[in-house]
């Protein structure tokens, strides 16, 4: 397959696009899901804890599946990977989280795409048409819009500068591992993948969060903290993250990442409705820029 936006007549694709937007709709849900479980928990325990349960489950996973694994040397190559891309990213999102609006971090990371088509065309290895370009540049400027509106927390608090300057930077963390992946997305198992990236990224965060889930009063977190500690380990680490690197492999990481454009749309609705963080007009016609961007992007 040819990387970049040309439509492909492979079997699978389209089920690949519905699976795509149902890990935009998980990972929409987990922008408010992350923010309120670091209100009850600290960021640093609620983030070791939730990726160590994700890498657990994955390696479960794939060790009772019959796939052949790939080599030592392979392996450990995919486990440095996930230390760039769930370690650090991971490490930047939830502590940026905590520190500003879950609108804004979901506006933020809708800037990945943009930098994943960069990254990957600087690297040689996507090929943009001029209709997948329209496409970018309309996420992009319809990115710019929902940013000049952000959202106004109902409780009166402004958005943190320094939160969103830590989304961003894992934003491009996230885009630099995405492209990074991709050759080995055709050479192993997604399970695999999965499981072998997500042991990278969870040992460097224990190892930073180990004393503060220590400290945590885990026997004092409500039950409504348990279940978004579950949604955001099983559902927006395990779930979604399969369905990303499935994207990956059989349509690219440039269209594959142009469905996290959907996220901003999902996440400013949630966050409406749940964290009373009211969107403005702005919002509106920018999430139709971004819209119409990913639907060109799959003409």
């Amino acid at each position: 397959m040819t990387p970049g936006f040309a439509a492909s007549t492979r079997p699978g694709v389209w089920l690949t696009d519905l699976s795509l937007i149902a890990m935009a709709l998980i990972w929409g849900i987990n922008f408010s899901v992350v923010k309120f479980g670091t209100s009850l928990v600290d960021p640093l325990a609620y983030n070791g804890l939730r990726v160590a349960i994700a890498a657990v489950i994955l390696a479960v996973v794939a060790l009772v599946r019959s796939t052949p694994w790939p080599s030592r040397r392979h392996m450990l190559t995919l486990v440095g990977l996930g230390i760039l891309g769930n370690g650090i990213y991971q490490f930047f999102f939830v502590e940026g989280l905590a520190r500003t609006s879950a609108s804004d971090t979901a506006l933020v990371v809708a800037a990945s795409p943009a930098f994943i088509a960069l990254i990957g065309r600087a690297r040689g290895v996507e090929r943009i048409s001029r209709k997948g370009t329209i496409g970018i540049c309309l996420s992009i400027a319809g990115i710019a819009l929902v940013v000049l509106g952000s959202a106004r927390p109902r409780t009166g608090q402004s958005s943190s500068f320094l939160g969103d300057v830590l989304v961003l930077i894992g934003s491009l963390t996230w885009a630099t591992y995405t492209v990074l992946l991709k050759p080995h997305t055709e050479l192993v198992s997604g399970f695999q993948l999965a499981a072998l990236t997500m042991i990278g990224g969870a040992v460097p965060l224990l190892v930073i969060a180990w004393p503060a889930m220590m400290s945590a009063h885990w026997s004092g977190v409500p039950l409504s903290g348990w279940v978004a500690l579950f949604y955001s380990g099983v559902f927006a680490l395990v779930i979604a993250y399969y369905f990303w690197y499935h994207g990956v492999r059989v349509i690219g990481p440039t269209r594959t990442a142009m469905y996290s454009n959907l996220q901003p749309l999902i996440a400013v609705l949630v966050a409406w409705l749940v964290l009373g963080e009211s969107p403005t007009p702005w919002q509106g016609v920018g999430a139709a820029s971004i819209m119409s961007g990913l639907l060109l992007t799959r003409m």
